[in-house]
């Protein structure tokens, strides 16, 4: 557990006390150094939400860095964001999963990065907001170019794991430390616990995990924030002496042998999910098929349409056949 990265804060930095009232909350429940994080500039989906507070929040992180000897972390998604988060003094830059989506944009960042002559501690890269490896890995190269040391966070994609995703870039550049979100991964403060397990499953090198002081009041993602007291019931410390938040950003997690099964099984639970998660909506859809077929006193049972579906199926093979008839016949008890 040693060599291992936290990153803890929340979503959005809302006000002096806020982020002030949750660094040291943070403080107080962690044994080992930890990152302290807080988006200052928010590229939210509507106009009307929460936008960030901009550049006066960038005073508040400076103050906890200041105060309470706490490196600090924001996000950027414009050269311009990077000019004023290192006069600031901002010790961690991360580049979100939306702006990952664009190359164009996250090379206009690297070259910000590499014009400045005080360019911090490390920068981080969350996979894009779409399942595509070799996008998150191109990324990586052009932060690398910098000459920072360059960190993978795996947030997934919509709320799912995207495990594969995430496989494949471990793979392909396993000397990359990669971090989890379990945060933006669920999207649900309570699957929070059961996701950190992943990061000794699959050896992975810590995680970022939005905490804030009073999740019930904040103004952006706060169903997936936990609160700080909630950390002391992680267990993510146990065993850990100490955390690389500063030269050894290069040195990912030592995995044991069972590390690429553990993968494996990820995918393996994640493509089950969603298979169920397709059927349970297919009978959804037959059930809403049988009332409008009684309320036209048309019978569930529709030779012409099933003989058209065989048609369809058939060169599958006969394992397709028979999972499909098993699923008709379920189909057929919902419309009746």
């Amino acid at each position: 557990m040693a060599n291992q990265t936290y990153i803890f804060g929340p979503c959005s930095a809302e006000s002096r006390e806020q982020v002030m009232d949750t660094a040291r909350a943070i403080k107080a429940q962690c044994s080992v150094p930890f990152i302290f994080r807080a988006g200052v500039w928010k590229p939210r989906t509507r106009p009307d939400t929460y936008q960030g507070a901009g550049d006066e929040g960038l005073e508040w992180l400076a103050e906890v860095k200041n105060t309470l000897g706490i490196p600090v972390a924001t996000e950027v998604a414009t050269p311009e964001h990077v000019t004023a988060a290192r006069k600031a003094g901002i010790d961690y830059l991360w580049i979100g999963a939306r702006t990952s989506a664009n190359p164009i944009a996250v090379q206009a960042i690297a070259d910000a990065l590499g014009a400045q002559t005080d360019n911090g501690k490390a920068v981080l890269i969350k996979n894009p907001v779409n399942a595509d490896p070799a996008l998150w890995l191109g990324n990586i190269e052009r932060l690398e170019k910098t000459g920072l040391p360059v960190m993978a966070v795996h947030r997934g994609c919509n709320h799912q794991p995207c495990w594969s995703m995430a496989h494949d870039v471990r793979t392909a550049r396993p000397d990359v430390p990669m971090l989890l979100d379990p945060s933006h991964m669920s999207g649900d403060a309570a699957q929070v616990p059961e996701l950190l397990k992943k990061i000794a499953e699959l050896g992975l090198d810590g995680a970022m995990i939005e905490v804030h002081c009073c999740p019930e009041k904040a103004l952006s993602d706060n169903a997936q924030q936990i609160t700080p007291d909630s950390l002391n019931g992680l267990n993510l410390f146990e065993g850990l002496t100490s955390l690389t938040i500063s030269n050894n950003l290069k040195q990912p997690q030592t995995t044991s042998n069972n590390t690429e099964l553990s993968w494996l099984r990820a995918e393996i639970d994640e493509l089950d999910k969603a298979l169920w998660d397709t059927i349970a909506a297919r009978m959804d859809v037959s059930r809403r098929i049988g009332e409008w077929k009684k309320a036209h006193h048309i019978t569930p049972l529709q030779p012409e349409r099933y003989q058209q579906i065989v048609e369809r199926i058939k060169d599958k093979g006969d394992f397709a056949l028979r999972i499909w008839e098993i699923i008709h016949k379920e189909s057929l008890k919902q419309q009746e």
